[in-house]
């Protein structure tokens, strides 16, 4: 089974109000990424994401510069990756 990577993540500039949690479960669903994301009182959105180290890589490069079509990422901020045994999560779900 090939290893799999898990981080959280922070994504500041203009991501709230602009389906930007509903393009990453998009996104991370096409990759196969696991985890989850939600908005926060402070305007940004944070989650974890955990697949395959391409998969993973994808994912954290999508949250850094792609987004959602309208968004504006000002910067993304992402823990110190881990590898995990098995995935934590069944799919990628949007938290409120």
């Amino acid at each position: 089974m090939p290893e799999i990577l898990s981080c959280d993540f922070e994504v500041y500039g203009i991501v709230q109000g602009v389906s930007f949690r509903m393009y990453t479960e998009r996104q991370a669903k096409s990759l196969g990424v696991r985890g989850w994301c939600m908005n926060t009182p402070h305007d940004t959105v944070k989650g974890q994401i955990e697949g395959t180290p391409e998969a993973f890589e994808q994912m954290k490069s999508w949250l850094q510069k792609t987004g959602s079509p309208t968004s504006r990422i000002d910067k993304t901020d992402f823990s110190e990756p881990k590898i995990l045994q098995e995935y934590t999560f069944p799919n990628f779900s949007i938290r409120h």
